[in-house]
């Protein structure tokens, strides 16, 4: 995790002065609680001596500088400290997302993933913010505090050091230690909890229509369960830190009154300075108060960047997103010998050979499983073939049995395809292909506000307006009734015309519109 963070502070501008800023700037607002409360101590007893006013005029002067300067540096922490955390933030989660577009398939769950390139790369930031940050100050604090109570009475000053360590080092290692497996495992917990939610929410109609509702909220619930006694724990350990720490602070400053009165006694501190030795542990170990949290946020910080780490570090399977080519005036293509299959996986199929040329369309079936949508990743160049050539002639376009459509206007959707379409050229993909919607309207999340032909529709019009000349369609007719599907079939023979069209289907009737048929299995 450490060099992870080392290589995101060498990408970033300026990544490492500005950590260095904002360490600096969370010491000084914590140095000035406890110059503060130091200062604060020595004007309220040497008032009560009723000294002439411009003796208490620095102090009062301080108090006030103190004050402002701990607000001041505090908000100025929070500022270049989230910048700099976000600034990693936003490098790891482009690196993230280089990552993912250079392989076609990383055999993850969906919500798991998701929660891997969200929440996961979001560690990065609670790892500047809520831990370096406040160890480091802390730190810097805690021996310039020292230092300067050791110069009035150096007992005190080892007694403070001795319950600082018991409040910001033993006590936060304890809780962490005891969280540890508990921490670690919150992070795929949460994962696990998205999945089963991406699942539900994806399915929910089919769960319902088969009865399975019952089974997959059990399934939400011992989730959700599970991460919420991870958290309890975690609450527990850290309500335990936090008592050790209250007694050390509380320690602290019965020690500090003990040595600051006998020094008193003993003629070698001067009765004002009583007030500092006795309120100044109570500032420092204010300074502590984060540390348990830090400390277990640390160890989820780690569990969640490992993870990161598990997708950064993953082998790329087939070539990931690839350019749409170049175009053609004889667009065809042709496979000789193929034999297909996942990297690493086992071949399902051999000895394929077929031939598309302009105008000709063929129909590729076979039961389910046996690699059909294996044929077309490989004819699409996404990943490599195991054996025998493929020769693409044209700009390929794929239509997806499951094409996603995302919550955002038409025209974005449309313009996946070709992301520099102009307005007048996705109005013209959307005649094409006869989806009579507004560009500018918002189809919702999957496209909930669209029927399953507008959606199949809206997929198609991708197509047309990247001007792909070799098309590659999975399950077209898949999930509409029947008038629907021959109204799309229709639109998609015409859209097709002059270009070759091979069709991945299970239907008879996509089937008796091709040319040819080529079977798998």
């Amino acid at each position: 995790m450490i060099a992870l963070l080392a290589r995101l502070l060498r990408a970033t501008p300026a990544g490492l002065p500005r950590l260095g800023l904002a360490v600096a700037l969370a010491a000084l607002a914590s140095l000035s609680s406890v110059a503060l409360m130091g200062v604060s101590g020595w004007l309220l007893s040497r008032a009560g001596e009723h000294p002439p006013v411009m003796y208490l005029t620095a102090a009062a002067v301080l108090v006030r500088a103190f004050g402002i300067a701990r607000g001041l540096f505090r908000y100025l922490e929070r500022l270049v400290g989230h910048d700099i955390g976000l600034r990693l933030q936003s490098a790891l989660r482009l690196e993230t997302y280089a990552t993912l577009a250079r392989t076609t398939l990383l055999g993850r769950r969906r919500g798991d993933l998701l929660t891997r390139v969200v929440a996961d790369v979001d560690a990065v930031l609670d790892l500047v913010v809520r831990v370096l940050l406040p160890f480091l100050s802390g730190l810097f604090v805690l021996l310039a505090t020292t230092l300067v109570i050791g110069v009035f009475a150096w007992p005190a000053a080892l007694a403070l050091l001795a319950s600082a360590l018991l409040a910001g080092a033993l006590a936060p290692w304890l809780a962490a230690r005891l969280s540890a497996r508990a921490d670690a495992a919150a992070v795929p917990a949460r994962g696990e909890l998205a999945n089963v939610v991406h699942e539900i929410a994806r399915t929910a109609p089919d769960l319902v229509a088969y009865g399975a509702d019952g089974a997959a909220l059990a399934r939400l619930a011992d989730a959700d369960t599970h991460l919420r006694a991870i958290d309890a724990r975690a609450a527990w350990t850290r309500g335990l830190a936090t008592a050790v720490q209250t007694l050390a602070a509380g320690l602290a400053v019965i020690t500090g009154l003990w040595f600051g009165t006998e020094a008193v006694r003993a003629g070698t501190l001067d009765h004002t300075m009583l007030a500092v030795l006795t309120l100044v542990p109570l500032a420092l170990h204010e300074v502590f108060n984060d540390f348990t949290k830090a400390a277990q946020t640390w160890t989820r910080a780690r569990a969640a960047l490992t993870r990161v780490r598990e997708v950064l570090d993953a082998p790329p399977v087939g070539s990931g997103d690839r350019a749409a080519g170049t175009t053609s005036d004889a667009p065809r293509f042709a496979v000789h010998d193929l034999a297909i299959g996942w990297p690493a996986a086992e071949t399902l199929a051999r000895g394929i050979t077929f031939e598309i040329g302009p105008g000709e369309s063929v129909a590729l079936v076979g039961p389910s499983g046996v690699g059909k949508t294996t044929l077309a990743a490989t004819v699409l160049g996404l990943i490599p073939a195991a054996s025998g050539t493929v020769d693409v002639q044209g700009r390929v376009g794929y239509l997806a049995q499951d094409a996603h459509v995302f919550s955002t206007s038409v025209a974005e959707n449309v313009k996946i395809g070709h992301r520099d379409a102009s307005a007048s050229e996705v109005e013209a993909a959307l005649e094409r292909v006869r989806l009579d919607v507004a560009p500018d309207r918002v189809v919702g999340e999957a496209g909930t506000a669209l029927s399953g032909g507008e959606a199949r529709r809206l997929a198609l019009a991708r197509l047309v307006v990247g001007d792909a000349q070799v098309l590659v369609l999975d399950e077209p007719s898949e999930h509409l009734d029947p008038e629907t599907a021959e109204a799309l079939l229709d639109d998609i023979w015409a859209s097709a015309a002059g270009r070759p069209l091979l069709v991945i289907t299970h239907d008879p009737a996509v089937v008796a519109r091709c040319d040819r048929l080529v079977r798998l299995g």
